[in-house]
């Protein structure tokens, strides 16, 4: 129960701090992730937001019969004021197939043929199909996404597919691959699969639907951040990721500060644990790398306690998004512009010397005055010192 609050209290704290967009997924087993279904707590999280846009991020298509998906998500977008997002893929708990009796062989092509029903259900139409995994039957949706067209995203990670679908299908993509080193290294030839499929297709790859997932623990500075996500970053690490999934080629790290290294010190480290700086950094290189994007994602994890994630959102929201958004350009032009053009101001200065001689008492008080520091801020300010000085010559 507290875990669930918890979550929901991470999206009014994003919500407030202007993040566009919340991402949950569905897990059925491990015993690490526990939302099961994120539609239902994408509704919930509807009600404690106001502008955040909600992504299903995702739902294992092979699970469920498309018809119900389809109906959840309208019911979603509708409850969120057309705040929806619906992301898919083909499941990626090997356990969760098992648990439900799925050949993994065939999850990809159902994500597939799923995807086609779904988004025609959501233009309007009425279908009639028979699947070897399920039917329709005069189907059609009685209620439509609010949105005049719900966005779509598929994920994608080490195989082409998942490229392949958002290409085949002219839908948005998010690659979760890109948390390691080798994923981040792979993101142009991931492009590939999604341009010739598009084309393929009679559809447009869009780089602006693409969404790269990225990892990241943020503080003032770097041994800050190095000592609030040490701990947790061990534990997930050789609990879940290697202890539990039993990843190939992983092996468990020996202390926190290995951990630490290893995931964001070395070279090629794909994770960043540090200032907003150094998650500038990293997410431009990123954009050099991959040739483009549109969407950082980052992913939320429990290597921090709640106040100290909570507190690197923030700052990622106050130092970073500005400036990868481009929204100090203007500001710094303004900047360099007064700073390079002082001359230019000199009148306004004379302006208000004019306006203190006219009075003796203000004449007088200037000549005491000993600070040229002033509660406002004002380019027009004398200078005092020079205008003392000025005075005792005449």
């Amino acid at each position: 129960m507290l875990q669930f609050r918890r979550d929901l209290d991470l999206v009014e704290h994003l919500d407030r701090l202007g993040y566009e967009e919340f991402w949950c997924g569905e897990h059925h087993s491990s015993g690490w992730e526990m939302i099961a279904s994120p539609e239902m707590f994408l509704a919930a999280a509807g009600e404690h937001s106001k502008r955040i846009r909600l992504g299903t991020g995702v739902i294992s298509l092979p699970y469920h019969h498309p018809f119900n998906v389809a109906q959840r998500m309208v019911q979603l977008d509708h409850m969120t004021a057309g705040r929806a997002i619906f992301g898919s893929g083909p499941g990626a708990l090997a356990s969760d197939a098992h648990v439900l009796g799925i050949d993994p062989m065939v999850q990809r092509d159902r994500q597939d043929e799923a995807i086609g029903i779904i988004r025609r259900l959501f233009k309007g139409e009425r279908i009639t199909t028979k699947s070897d995994w399920f039917t329709l039957q005069d189907a059609a949706l009685q209620l439509l996404p609010l949105q005049e067209e719900m966005p779509c995203a598929v994920a994608s990670q080490i195989s082409p597919s998942g490229m392949t679908l958002a290409g085949k299908h002219g839908i948005g993509i998010i690659s979760i691959g890109s948390m390691s080193n080798d994923g981040l290294q792979s993101l142009p030839q991931q492009w590939a699969f999604a341009e010739d499929a598009a084309a393929k297709h009679g559809k447009i790859a869009d780089r602006s639907q693409w969404r790269v997932l990225l990892s990241w623990h943020i503080a003032e500075t770097r041994h800050q951040a190095r000592i609030e996500a040490r701990d947790g970053l061990l534990r997930h690490h050789n609990e879940y990721i290697v202890g539990t999934l039993q990843r190939p080629g992983l092996k468990p790290y020996s202390s926190p500060d290995e951990a630490v290294d290893k995931t964001a010190f070395t070279e090629g480290a794909a994770a960043t644990i540090g200032t907003p700086d150094d998650l500038v950094a990293k997410i431009k290189s990123v954009l050099e790398v991959s040739g483009g994007f549109g969407t950082v994602v980052g992913f939320v994890h429990d290597w921090a306690n709640a106040a100290n994630t909570f507190r690197s959102w923030d700052l990622v929201a106050r130092y970073v998004v500005p400036e990868i958004n481009r929204h100090l350009v203007g500001l710094r032009k303004s900047q360099k512009f007064v700073i390079e053009n002082r001359l230019v101001f000199e009148r306004s200065r004379e302006a208000v010397m004019a306006k203190i001689m006219e009075n003796d008492k203000a004449a007088a008080a200037l000549a005491v005055s000993k600070s040229p520091h002033f509660a406002a801020s004002g380019g027009n300010v004398p200078d005092l010192q020079q205008t003392r000085t000025g005075r005792r010559k005449t």
